[in-house]
């Protein structure tokens, strides 16, 4: 039979000490209320001694705080959002604060879902990278006072802090570096979302290689089959139809890493004869063979401008106004596989 768990009034029973006391104590307001330390200690050592934890639940229903944050994203198995949350878990620890982790699969209804059941749970916060179709949910919860910041992508519709970064920017350095390096058919291989930061992605692109007097040569994948086999088959036709190609640029790491595998089956010389890069960096592309050039997000500084925000969002409630939109600029890591080849012409 489960043993039943004990309840303040009970701890506080057995120490001859008033709940109001034990509360304190149990949430580190001890000495904030002129408790003694050998009191704070005597109730905080029985704690141990029964190994009492809080039931999160009552707290956020008694206090209106669960300390808890939200952070949704398209994928956590993603390295990008991975290394993202780990950097937000370590500030959120630090602060007293615990964070769970989420994925939708940019699925609107899959998102919506999980906002309703965390909004449900009083979760102090939301850090959301937001999926097509969910403009109602986040002005649903900022009206409900519920601290929400976008990571990745903006909303143009709804007016919420952000963290993004330029994409336009970092597609065109890409662009441009290949072009430097003597290439002049370069692919763009990316996925059919909607999404603000994938046609930024795209747009630095196609303007460079205007602004360059080149034709652009596009491959875009759809999301919900942008699985290895999909990706294998929908590039290896490709390369079949474009065999002049002689430059890749890969719109997320993801691509990369499956279009590197279909490279390799298509004709593995390719991967060496052809000029690679890719956006968001990954361990995996510095130990490849080449090493893959790639444009890398300032992962330690996003994530600590996502937690200042919402900190700041937490500690000042009565400031509604959204007025925190962080742009940040990444940075164009030059490795061998965008490199001029040897057999390529020199300008």
């Amino acid at each position: 039979m489960k043993k039943k768990r004990p309840s303040l009034k009970d701890i506080a029973e057995v120490l001859k000490v008033s709940t109001t006391t034990v509360s304190f104590v149990l949430n580190g307001k001890g000495e904030e209320k002129k408790i003694s330390k050998q009191l704070i200690t005597k109730v905080e050592d029985y704690l141990k001694e029964i190994n009492y934890k809080p039931n999160l639940v009552a707290r956020s229903l008694r206090t209106g705080s669960s300390r808890v944050i939200v952070f949704m994203v398209e994928d956590i198995s993603n390295y990008f959002f991975s290394k993202i949350g780990r950097i937000i878990e370590d500030i959120a620890y630090q602060n007293d604060y615990r964070v769970l982790f989420c994925s939708t699969e940019n699925n609107t209804k899959r998102a919506q879902g999980l906002i309703q059941l965390f909004q449900e749970r009083q979760v102090d916060g939301f850090i959301i990278v937001p999926p097509i179709g969910i403009e109602e949910e986040v002005i649903n919860l900022i009206e409900n006072d519920t601290p929400v910041v976008l990571f990745d992508r903006k909303i143009k519709s709804v007016d919420v802090d952000s963290v993004t970064l330029n994409n336009y920017e970092g597609a065109t350095l890409i662009t441009e570096h290949l072009i430097e390096e003597g290439f002049s058919k370069m692919a763009f291989i990316t996925i059919d979302l909607d999404l603000l930061q994938m046609k930024d992605r795209m747009r630095g692109y196609l303007d460079t290689l205007e602004k360059n007097n080149m034709e652009p040569l596009l491959l875009e994948i759809p999301y919900n089959t942008a699985n290895a086999v999909a990706c294998n088959t929908a590039i290896t036709l490709f390369l079949i139809e474009n065999p002049d190609i002689d430059s890749i640029f890969f719109s997320t790491n993801y691509l990369a890493q499956y279009g590197l595998k279909a490279l390799s089956n298509y004709n593995e010389q390719l991967i060496k004869k052809l000029g690679i890069a890719c956006f968001d960096d990954n361990i995996f592309f510095e130990m490849y063979s080449p090493s893959i050039t790639t444009f890398a997000q300032p992962i330690e500084q996003m994530g600590a401008q996502l937690m200042d925000i919402m900190f700041d969002k937490l500690n000042n409630k009565e400031n509604k106004t959204a007025n925190k939109a962080r742009v940040s600029n990444g940075n164009l890591i030059i490795r061998e596989s965008s490199l001029r080849k040897e057999s390529m012409p020199s300008q």
